[in-house]
């Protein structure tokens, strides 16, 4: 490609409504333009890499004989009520009408019309095993857009999906789609953790997401600094207490606590410790109030409470429900004379004579225990922290952050179940076929590749993902004898198939030179005086430059770029 006259511009300037490392950089250097919260343009750079992490996930897939298809984007609303996900989806999943008034969305996933092509297929055991996938663009309307190409209101998902005759027909074929995408993840040289998740609105089985592990991630990896136990934090388990405080019953008192609503406070105005206090914090489940009691230095899981209470939605309560529980303002709420049924984190139970709001504002209770409430259901409630014990073999919890660039999950009989889709087995009955559903974001890869990789001149991409392999920079497009040859580098690259840039641009060759290495060219030909001599500079983006003949520079590039 020949800069000039090219689509191809850079910004200086860092970008100010651009909230993290990658989005900054592939704004600025010219890959990426946003249009609205959460959907951006892909430039022809941009375009250019994705469609390099496209072939490799392709390559991937084909190996594992999975067929390439395509869905549609727009889908009858009807496919998503029959699995009973629409509700799920609530306010996240595009809807419209057409002229007839007939009810529409813009996919947000597409599990149920992979069966629905199932079906065709499928009439016995013998049509089985297959597996399909697409890249094909996806639509959620996602409450808080942000971290640039991480969370993003439309993208492009590779989406595969598994069709077998049983559960360890599905097994197996989970496993082959498993590998392949450790394969992918290793051919982008991402550093990543597999780790267990939930499996959220989609249902099944289990489910394993493979994370890019950098500080912007939005997931709380847990992991173990003694074992290989890896878990999302919405998932992971916390290891009860063995053993009950050794404590005689306190009577119980209340007591007036002005202006005291956080833990913070109360235990600031009470002079007792954080793990001596027991929050009460009312939740929302499907529109119903609940009360979820926790230590008072631990935080509700509401993963895990939504799956206690087997609930749609769960979020914390606006004032006026919190209210109607507990007769008081937000921050006293207790479990003694509350209104709504008291769930509690297991961790409560081993505790005596601890302290909870009175539902009474500027008011909480001392000396509480157990037999002062009752509690509708106990169990794992609360998220795991940083030094807790692991859950496997005993060594301590570590955290780290991580991007969701793939997940896969075993589906069961869910959707099959959901939509009809039988075969006939060795015996003529009619069995359910076993799903599997495995995504990567080829977008969300290029972020977190860009978020590993950037420095501070810019995109340190691996040489095999950036959008030209080598830029021929001339110093000065108007000297003739440095134009000549830089146009001879660039045909006799090109000739060998290298990707290769000309910067035949009137520019100032500081000016060149930062922008080739804010976009993340791997190495540099420079032009300049030396072609006086019959010299040329070799570089790499990062390393120190050499000086070669003219007549060997493209062999050297090109032992450069193999290397």
């Amino acid at each position: 490609m020949r800069l000039k006259n090219s689509y191809f511009f850079t910004l200086r300037e860092n970008v100010k409504d651009e909230d993290s490392v990658s989005s900054n950089l592939l704004v600025r250097a010219g890959f990426i333009k946003k249009t609205s919260a959460g959907v951006y343009m892909m430039l022809p750079l941009g375009w250019r890499v994705l469609r390099k992490i496209e072939e490799i996930i392709r390559d991937e897939m084909d190996k594992t004989g999975c067929q390439e298809l395509l869905m549609p984007a727009l889908i009858p609303e009807d496919v998503y009520i029959a699995s009973g996900r629409r509700a799920g989806f609530g306010q996240s999943m595009f809807s419209l009408k057409d002229r007839k008034n007939q009810s529409y969305v813009l996919g947000p996933t597409h599990e149920e019309l992979f069966a629905v092509a199932a079906k065709m297929q499928i009439r016995s055991y013998k049509d089985m095993p297959f597996s399909l996938y697409q890249f094909e663009t996806k639509f959620r309307d996602e409450p808080r857009p942000r971290y640039g190409l991480i969370r993003v209101r439309e993208f492009i998902m590779k989406d595969a999906y598994t069709f077998d005759a049983d559960e360890a027909g599905m097994d197996e074929a989970y496993m082959k789609q498993f590998n392949a995408y450790k394969n992918v993840m290793d051919r982008l040289m991402l550093d990543y953790k597999i780790v267990r998740a939930d499996t959220g609105v989609m249902g099944g089985l289990l489910s394993e997401e493979f994370q890019a592990v950098t500080p912007l991630g939005e997931d709380i990896l847990v992991l173990c600094d003694s074992c290989d136990f890896a878990s999302n934090i919405e998932v992971a388990q916390c290891k009860p207490a063995v053993s009950v405080e050794e404590e005689a019953d306190e009577e119980l008192t209340l007591v007036e606590t002005p202006e005291s609503r956080t833990i913070e406070e109360v235990t600031d105005f009470l002079k007792k410790p954080a793990g001596k206090f027991v929050k009460t914090l009312i939740y929302s489940a499907d529109g119903k109030p609940v009360a979820v009691m926790v230590r008072g230095d631990r935080d509700v899981n509401e993963t895990k409470l939504r799956k206690m209470l087997n609930a749609t939605e769960v979020e914390l309560a606006e004032p006026e429900m919190v209210f109607a529980a507990t007769d008081a303002e937000i921050g006293f709420a207790g479990p003694i004379g509350i209104h709504c049924p008291v769930y509690a984190d297991e961790e409560v139970l081993s505790m005596k004579n601890f302290v909870v709001g009175a539902n009474k504002t500027g008011y909480h209770y001392t000396g509480v225990n157990l037999k002062d409430f009752e509690i509708a259901a106990s169990g794992d409630l609360r998220n795991i922290q940083e030094g807790d014990i692991c859950p496997c073999c005993g060594g301590r919890i570590t955290f780290a952050h991580g991007i969701e660039v793939g997940n896969t999950f075993k589906l069961g009989t869910k959707y099959s179940k959901a939509l009809g889709l039988q075969y006939l087995d060795k015996n003529n009955k009619l069995q359910y076929v076993w799903m599997g559903s495995y995504g990567i974001g080829p977008a969300r890869a290029m972020a977190a590749i860009v978020e590993q990789n950037a420095d501070e001149n810019g995109i340190n991409w691996p040489k095999h993902l950036a959008p030209y392999q080598c830029a021929v920079v001339p110093v000065s497009a108007k000297d003739e004898q440095q134009m000549q040859i830089a146009e001879e580098l660039y045909a006799a690259l090109q000739k060998q198939g290298v990707e290769v840039i000309l910067d035949n641009r009137d520019e100032r060759p500081g000016v060149k030179f930062k922008d080739m290495e804010l976009i993340g060219i791997p190495f540099r030909i420079t032009v300049g005086r030396g072609v006086k001599d019959g010299l040329v500079e070799l570089k790499p983006r990062v390393g120190d430059k050499i000086e070669v003949p003219v007549e060997q520079a493209a062999e050297k590039m090109i032992e450069m770029i193999n290397a």
